[in-house]
């Protein structure tokens, strides 16, 4: 496959800048790959698509606060970092991105907060825009991540063109979010309610957790033609022996494993035996998914419409197979879907 073949005219206004008001009640395309129907529901009504003995899984990350504004010293220039990865606990390592990125030198003291708070010191060169910070803390570590916690803001993608609004620290984090460690949301999550939930567990369906800590390499561009070329950005997950029992009962039972989001996707296809089955794992995973690739675990999966050109769709494509999906987005743009980070879900059986 050639990156050019992920090319469609998405109209912006049907980017959705902002959450449905209530969670499980966007759009919700069900695309049947058998009979290669298409119809169109509310998300809610994803119950009366699963049974009895049916798996759920879901990423159980949290999306931390990673978007700091500071200023620069001596220049007083404003600058914007994003907080990728603790590299080092004790020594208050962190890998970010720093904007603009040209003006930033090892050696840079950089500050956060009113009255300079927090202050940072560049240490590293990694790349043409990351860069490692020491952030010179000497105060208890709980205290240093309140400030973190207090100081950043919720990491929406640039992509919505818009400011935070408060309802984003609730509503850009999913209801099952327990292990903080990523710099986006893992979208399809978002979509489901408490309410939700229930009603599914009430039927029978059973729930599934692994976590995949989302990093930027979701949202970073593919710059290559051919795709075999393209390398992810290593991402940390943890698949537990609790999901690994639930999911291969399921599949020993021919129930459905529906992988909620292509983070799921990538993480369950991340450790598989040579027989099928899902194993344990705790690690990294840079595994990249397009067509044609053969699935070993999950027979459904709930995603979001996602960009041109993007890692996602090149996933998902793989999944419902590279026509469908093409047609299913024509679909969904005449039909006027909403799209991208707080857009409308799709449900692929």
């Amino acid at each position: 496959m050639k990156l050019s073949q992920f090319k469609y005219t998405l109209p912006q206004e049907l980017i959705a800048k902002f959450p449905s008001e209530n969670r499980d009640e966007s759009r919700l395309m069900l695309i049947n790959r058998k009979d290669k129907s298409i119809k169109h529901h509310l998300f809610k009504d994803l119950i009366n698509f699963f049974d009895d003995g049916d798996v759920m899984v879901f990423n159980n990350t949290k999306v931390f606060p990673a978007r700091l504004h500071g200023h620069k010293e001596k220049t007083g220039a404003e600058i914007e970092v994003f907080l990728l990865r603790e590299l080092n606990k004790e020594q208050r390592l962190w890998d970010v991105l720093v904007d603009p990125a040209r003006k930033i030198r090892i050696g840079n003291k950089l500050y956060f907060g009113e009255d300079d708070v927090l202050v940072a010191e560049v240490i590293d060169n990694t790349t043409s825009r990351g860069r490692t910070l020491r952030f010179l803390f000497d105060g208890p570590y709980e205290e240093f991540k309140d400030i973190l916690h207090r100081l950043g803001e919720t990491p929406l993608p640039k992509f919505l063109k818009r400011d935070v609004v408060p309802e984003d620290k609730e509503r850009y984090q999913t209801i099952f979010a327990k292990h903080e460690g990523a710099v986006a949301a893992p979208t399809a999550g978002l979509h489901f309610s408490r309410e939700l939930l229930k009603r599914l567990e009430i039927k029978g369906i059973d729930f599934a957790e692994i976590t995949l800590h989302v990093g930027l390499g979701n949202f970073r561009s593919v710059d290559v033609e051919d795709l075999t070329k393209h390398k992810m950005d290593s991402e940390q997950i943890s698949i537990l022996d609790d999901a690994v029992k639930i999911v291969n009962e399921a599949k020993e039972r021919k129930n459905k494993i529906c992988a909620v989001g292509t983070t799921v996707l990538r993480t369950l296809e991340s450790s598989v035996s040579t027989e099928g089955y899902l194993k344990p794992f705790s690690g990294w995973t840079n595994k990249f998914i397009f067509p044609p690739y053969e699935f070993s675990v999950p027979d459904a999966m709930v995603s979001n419409f996602h960009l041109p050109y993007s890692t996602l769709l090149m996933m998902v494509s793989a999944f419902a197979g590279y026509d469908f999906l093409f047609d299913a987005y024509k679909v969904a743009i005449a039909e006027k879907y909403r799209f991208g980070t707080y857009g409308d879900a799709m449900l692929i059986i």
